[in-house]
């Protein structure tokens, strides 16, 4: 695990290194063990450590030993021990157990598509002087940031944006982002809220010199085909891999353990951990004292069937004063307010242990959310580009009418020619050889999962230094389910349906096809009652007013129509709400 930052500046001139210190201590919270920094004349590349392999051995950055090549890494390179052991065999001589240090040996001997031999979450940097060239790396699906601010002269980069305007970078907002973030309740990569700030996409890598600066897909999900196979030599390849997948994330030289929600998802995941641990596997959950939102005994049914040491803690449901701390965390506006009890529960974890393994990935991949049954119901359709334009109105928060009808005419001239669904266009162009149900579920990885879903474990995690790790995400995991045909994950309403078949045996048919619940708190009743004066107070004399962003009165109506139950909209209040917060905490 860990952070990194840093800068390259094409006239050679250095940043100042007070600063540069600060950017790294901006998110200690990411590795509170060590800092280490390479430095020279208008380059640096530097780390914060948090150690769970090699804690002795293990501290960055990683240098040559002709001193040419620097290198530091966020994440961890699961199959480090295999590719080790391959470099063994040609000659190179480790001093370490670190992963860190395959991944220089590793470059020494291939290049920059060293990367593809990777199976783990990372981003990487890599200085060359031989190349008089920067190398920034993001993994796959994108489970750990990567952000890079660029002005042309000088690119300045890190794990998270906070950590980027340590540096000096001007805070000014991107106006297309609002625009992309009211669409989607969260920023689609590559864009953040931050002008000339941009989230390294997953799957690419950036190749900085003083020439210019070009980013490379080094993977690509959309290279897939289907594959036929019977339903048992897929539930075959799905028990193999998963297996595979927990048991390399569970290589760690520190306390680890699991979130445990009583899903099918950590469920999975606690179970076949309980397969190779010798004691019993440490599991954490979270409940509500209200019995109408607590769920906290589905995780303690699961605790007991694979006999887990598990620490369970009820809070109230309203944990909205928390609302401000995760937005700081995040670098930027979500209107998932589950990212509140995912920061409980990491603060619980990470009472007790360094590291935990979680079930995220599980939904993305294998049709697991209501929405997709819901959809496909009644959208399966001949047409692919109905089929499209209609599945991106099902995921998106304001349509761009709803959009152009609460804006001021400023701000809507400044965007009259954005269009949101420009973003998913050409992901949809990648997969038209796919199924509709797989094309629905590719668009959810690349821009779900790491513009929001895995945002949540990794933040909330780091922000209590805790490692999340997920064994979903294994690369063999991902490129699998985008060879199987959609109708086998979802089948006549049954969502997960040949996932849910290969986990039975291990789970049993009670916890596998109880109904799936969310994470989330009731903040829509909240908001017609308990909150609406909060809520008034927050939007009404808020900086999306005060900036000119939105109307007034379309505020007004909008929390009129929900207080008075004639439309619910929870999620566009949220939504609102959460950019409020993210104002307040880093446009100041």
């Amino acid at each position: 695990m860990c952070g990194i930052f840093g800068y390259f500046d094409r006239n050679g001139k250095s940043l100042d290194k007070e600063k540069l210190e600060k950017m790294g201590q901006k998110i200690f919270h990411r590795g509170p063990d060590d800092q280490g920094i390479f430095a020279i004349d208008g380059v640096a590349i530097g780390n914060q450590r948090l150690s769970i392999i090699d804690i002795e051995g293990g501290n960055q950055p990683f240098t040559s030993e002709d001193g040419r090549i620097s290198l530091v890494q966020n994440g961890e390179i699961f199959n480090h021990i295999e590719l080790a052991d391959e470099l063994k065999r040609n000659g190179y001589i480790f001093k370490t157990q670190s992963d860190t240090e395959v991944l220089l040996r590793l470059y020494e001997q291939e290049g920059i598509n060293f990367v593809s031999k990777l199976n783990g979450m990372f981003s990487i940097a890599i200085y060359d002087d031989r190349l008089k060239s920067l190398f920034l790396i993001r993994d796959r699906v994108g489970v750990k940031p990567l952000f890079i601010y660029d002005n042309g002269e000088r690119i300045i980069f890190a794990s998270e944006i906070k950590s980027i305007l340590e540096a000096g970078v001007p805070r000014e907002v991107d106006e297309v982002s609002i625009h992309h973030y009211l669409s989607f309740n969260y920023v689609p990569p590559p864009y953040t809220m931050f002008k000339n700030v941009s989230h390294v996409l997953p799957g690419h890598y950036v190749h900085i010199s003083a020439e210019g600066t070009k980013s490379t897909q080094w993977w690509d999900l959309a290279n897939q085909r289907v594959e036929e196979h019977s339903e048992g030599e897929w539930i075959e390849q799905f028990n193999s891999i998963l297996d595979d997948a927990v048991r390399l994330r569970l290589r760690a030289d520190v306390p680890f353990g699991a979130f445990l929600s009583g899903g099918i998802d950590s469920s999975t995941v606690v179970g076949l951990m309980s397969k190779y641990v010798n004691e019993p596997v440490q599991t954490f959950s979270i409940g509500f004292e209200d019995p109408r939102f607590d769920e906290s005994m589905y995780a303690q049914q699961v605790a007991d069937k694979f006999r887990t040491k598990h620490t369970m803690r009820k809070f109230e449901a309203n944990m909205l004063d928390l609302w401000p701390k995760t937005t700081f965390y995040c670098d930027q506006p979500h209107g998932d307010v589950s990212f509140m009890p995912t920061y409980r529960v990491s603060e619980l974890a990470a009472n007790h242990v360094k590291m935990v393994l979680t079930g995220d990935g599980g939904d993305e991949l294998f049709a697991g959310y209501d929405k997709y049954k819901s959809f496909f119901s009644s959208n399966l359709l001949s047409d692919i580009e109905t089929f499209q334009r209609l599945y991106f109105n099902s995921i998106s928060l304001f349509t761009e009418e709803d959009k152009r009808s609460i804006y001021t005419s400023s701000f809507h001239n400044k965007l009259k020619h954005i269009n949101s669904y420009d973003v998913v266009a050409p992901l949809f162009e990648r997969v038209q050889h796919m199924d509709q149900i797989n094309q629905a579920l590719y668009l959810d990885t690349m821009l779900l999962l790491p513009g929001n879903n895995l945002v949540k474990p990794d933040r909330m995690g780091m922000a209590v230094s805790l490692e999340a790790r997920t064994p979903f995400l294994d690369v063999r995991m991902i490129e699998m389910a985008f060879r199987m045909p959609g109708s086998l994950k979802l089948q006549n309403g049954e969502t997960k349906y040949i996932y849910k078949k290969a986990v039975s045996p291990l789970l049993g048919d009670e916890i596998v096809y109880r109904k799936k619940q969310m994470f989330t708190v009731p903040i829509g009743e909240w908001f017609k009652k308990d909150l609406a004066e909060f809520t008034e107070q927050k939007l009404l004399n808020g900086q999306l007013i005060a900036r000119g962003i939105i109307q007034k009165d379309s505020v007004v109506q909008l929390l009129k129509a929900h207080q008075m139950e004639i439309k619910n909209n929870t999620r566009e209040i949220r939504a609102l709400i959460s950019l409020e917060f993210w104002f307040e905490q880093f446009m100041y």
